[in-house]
């Protein structure tokens, strides 16, 4: 049992070994072994060139806030339940050295009126429980 309040990410084989990289702080995003392109969230199929082929990378986890919204009060339903404290943010960073691969997330170590569109960032991981451990972003 966790004292964490907020979902979980559903862990699937197919998305395993992301998770465990962040387990071990480094940032995994899959890769075609065909195309070399990478893809994110992982899919069985490259959507480029259909291969069915991947390995997983690590990068370098540096990247840039491509868009962000601040939800401002609970919506109707389970979020207020679920631990969320409003004002927050959730990010879009998009991530050097993959070709456009954006991840969303939260930021850390920065205040709400302090993002902007464009801000470099790098990312940090938290340990929510025994199991998962989340990558965020602070201001590089």
């Amino acid at each position: 049992m966790t004292d964490y309040a907020r979902p979980l990410p559903k862990i699937t084989s197919e998305t395993m070994p992301f998770w465990e990289g962040c387990k071990s702080h480094e940032l995994r995003i899959q890769r075609c072994a065909s195309c070399a392109r990478f893809r994110f969230p992982p899919q069985k199929m490259c959507r480029h060139c259909n291969s069915l082929e991947a390995n997983w990378d690590s990068v370098s986890g540096e990247g840039t806030v491509y868009s962000f919204t601040v939800p401002s009060q609970p919506s109707p339903g389970e979020l207020a339940a679920r631990g969320f404290d409003y004002p927050f943010a959730v990010v879009l960073v998009e991530l050097d050295g993959t070709g456009g691969v954006r991840i969303a997330s939260n930021i850390v170590e920065c205040s709400i009126e302090d993002i902007e569109i464009g801000m470099p960032v790098e990312v940090t991981f938290e340990r929510v429980t025994d199991e998962v451990v989340l990558p965020k972003f602070r201001p590089a």
